[in-house]
């Protein structure tokens, strides 16, 4: 019989018959790749072996939504707080969670950490890596001082083989380090393919979901720095975790981009050392601990992870532009959001910085989505640009609207609480929330109702 072939983007995983420059799904250029399409018989294989049945499995049919149990799921906590507030308060049995990151910044070394927590009081897991031997991964754990009996490594890229030893085993969580190494044999294409990527995320997605076995998945990113392979990876596993932070620091940021158990707001925060990943109790003070007071340009602002507040520091350089066009260049704030804010400050601030070049940077590698920073982005593109510092124990809170006033934020009382808690005495914010919150301590509530107001009681 002969053999068909076809091509396939890998990027998005749409096929054609015929290769094509530009895919007609993600319009990526030169993305088409040519691969075998599988027999009937072994298109048969594989779904049988990623089937619920071959994983001992039992097919339920249609049930009525009160007939449904209602119990909160239960959670295995892993004994590391930041990651568990990132799955959502811990790992629930079943669930499939994908983590990518570049290249060296620290996705195996938190996986290899977790599962020796989880293998404690009799129970296993099972770490299987295609990209390393059993030796690389037992000098990692040494580095790392594990030392963990039921910790069981396996050096494997078959997706057959890996399932079978964990049916043999029945260990507490599997990791597949990683996604883009695993192979099915059913499947004639090159490790990596999007064909193949699809059809080991599917066995392990079945596995997972037939036998109660939660299982991580280790990804690569592309350069813009989305996982790669067929975006339909990241809509079939549960949980989808991204590495956030620079190779040169020490701290590094997990934050769920999706997650069906728990809010995707949460992060996590680490320090990377020669025991590996650390969690950061108090990410804030870690923040603002190399912070220098007295500078112009920088004011603390208050931001929400989740459930969680955060203490930054936001910094602004305004200079003379020395081109035709001034730059407006910004690191962890949306560069438009800044370039409306530039807009308030000079109609409603009446300060003018048409001519200069404004840098905006929020330290510590964090992005910040919310508006409640507009406030603090004002007062330090106002204090640069007067060269005027501000008063280092204040904490500037509020999201600025077009037409200069200054809105209020939500969960006011636990970003209060988090920067008295830090030494803060006095907090800028909305005039409308400061009259129904009382300062308590030694933190000193200021309402404003302008950007002007606000600039004046700034300086």
């Amino acid at each position: 019989m002969k053999s068909r072939t076809r091509y396939v983007c890998s990027q998005c995983g749409a096929a054609s018959h015929r290769w094509l420059g530009r895919c007609h799904e993600c319009e990526a250029w030169n993305s088409f790749e040519e691969e075998a399409v599988p027999a009937k018989g072994a298109r048969g294989a594989a779904n049988a072996m990623a089937s619920p049945a071959a994983a001992g499995g039992v097919g339920v049919g249609p049930v009525s939504l009160p007939d449904v149990s209602a119990e909160p799921v239960r959670r295995v906590t892993s004994g590391i707080g930041e990651f568990d507030r990132v799955l959502g308060g811990g790992v629930v049995p079943g669930s499939v969670v994908l983590i990518g990151g570049e290249p060296g910044i620290g996705k195996s070394t938190l996986l290899l950490q977790v599962m020796a927590r989880l293998a404690v009081d009799g129970a296993k897991t099972l770490y299987s890596s295609g990209e390393e031997s059993l030796q690389q991964t037992r000098l990692r754990a040494a580095r790392l001082g594990i030392d963990a009996p039921g910790l069981y490594l396996l050096a494997e890229t078959r997706v057959e083989v890996i399932l079978e030893h964990a049916r043999k085993m029945k260990p507490r969580a599997l990791v597949v380090d990683s996604i883009q190494t695993a192979t099915v044999e059913a499947v004639e294409s090159a490790p990596g393919n999007p064909t193949q990527i699809r059809e080991s995320a599917s066995a392990l997605v079945r596995y997972a979901k037939s036998t109660g076995v939660p299982v991580f998945i280790v990804g690569h990113v592309t350069k813009e720095g989305s996982i790669a392979g067929p975006k339909m990876l990241e809509h079939m596993v549960d949980t989808v975790a991204y590495f956030e932070g620079d190779q040169h620091h020490s701290y590094r940021i997990v934050r769920a981009a999706k997650n069906r158990f728990g809010s995707t707001n949460e992060l996590g925060v680490f320090e990377m050392s020669d025991q590996g990943l650390t969690p950061v109790d108090n990410p804030s003070e870690l923040f603002l601990s190399e912070r220098h007071e007295g500078t112009s340009g920088s004011v603390v602002v208050c931001t929400m992870e989740g459930s969680r507040p955060l203490l930054l520091e936001l910094q602004a350089l305004v200079a003379p532009t020395r081109y035709g066009t001034p730059m407006r260049v910004t690191t962890g704030l949306d560069r438009n959001r800044v370039s409306l804010l530039i807009a308030v400050l000079e109609k409603r601030g009446g300060m003018s910085a048409q001519n200069s070049d404004v840098f905006v940077n929020v330290t510590g590698g964090v992005h910040i989505d919310e508006p409640a920073a507009d406030l603090g982005a004002i007062i330090a593109m106002a204090s640069n640009l007067r060269d005027a510092p501000v008063d280092g124990r204040t904490v500037f809170i509020g999201e600025v609207g077009l037409g200069g006033e200054v809105r209020g934020v939500s969960r006011l009382t636990q970003r209060l609480a988090e920067a008295e808690k830090l030494g803060f005495t006095r907090a800028l914010l909305s005039k409308r929330q400061s009259g129904a919150v009382v300062g308590s301590g030694g933190l000193a509530v200021v309402g404003v109702g302008t950007v002007q107001e606000a600039l004046y009681a700034a300086f």
